[in-house]
C-alpha cells in the first residue's frame, strides 16, 4: 500500500440504518488513517439514504479536491424489490460520477437480506465493508496518481 499522507478522501454516508453505518464509517476512517491519511484530509458528510449517495458524491466532487470518494450505505431486503431498484440506481449513479469527474467513486453499499447480514458485514464475522471500501479507494487513487 502506498503512503497516502497528504491525499484527500471524501466519505458520503447514509443516515439510514445508523448503527450499521457508524460501524462502516469507523472502519473506513480508521483504515485511511492507519495507511497514513491525516484526519483533517478526510471530508465526511451524511445524506438521508443510500439513494442520495450519488448526488452527495457529485456535490463533493464539484466542491472539493479529493483523490477518491467513498460512498457508504446499507440496503436491507424488504417485502418488495425496492432495495434492488435503489442498489441499481446507486451503482449506476456512482459509476457515472466517477467517470464524469475522473475521481474514483467507491460503492461501499451493503446489499443484504436481513439485519444480521448487515451486522456480520459491518464489523462482524465477515469483516467490515467500510475497511474494504477504504482499501479500494486507496488503490484506485494510487492508480490514478501512477497513470
Amino acid at each position: 500500500m502506498p503512503n497516502i499522507l497528504g491525499w484527500k478522501f471524501g466519505i458520503v454516508v447514509s443516515e439510514w440504518n445508523s448503527g450499521i453505518m457508524e460501524n462502516l464509517l469507523v472502519g473506513c476512517k480508521d483504515t485511511l488513517i492507519r495507511h497514513g491519511a491525516n484526519a483533517d484530509d478526510i471530508i465526511t458528510f451524511q445524506v438521508p439514504g443510500s439513494f442520495e449517495l450519488p448526488v452527495g458524491a457529485k456535490i463533493l466532487a464539484n466542491k472539493n479536491q479529493v483523490d477518491a470518494i467513498i460512498c457508504l450505505g446499507c440496503l436491507i431486503k424488504g417485502d418488495t424489490a425496492h432495495d434492488e431498484y435503489i442498489a441499481s440506481a446507486v451503482a449506476n449513479g456512482l459509476t457515472q460520477i466517477g467517470v464524469m469527474f475522473d475521481i474514483p467513486c467507491i460503492f461501499g453499499v451493503l446489499t443484504v437480506l436481513n439485519e444480521q447480514q448487515a451486522i456480520d458485514r459491518s464489523g462482524g464475522k465477515y469483516g467490515n465493508k467500510g475497511v474494504e471500501a477504504a482499501v479500494t479507494a486507496i488503490r484506485m487513487a494510487a492508480l490514478k496518481r501512477i497513470i
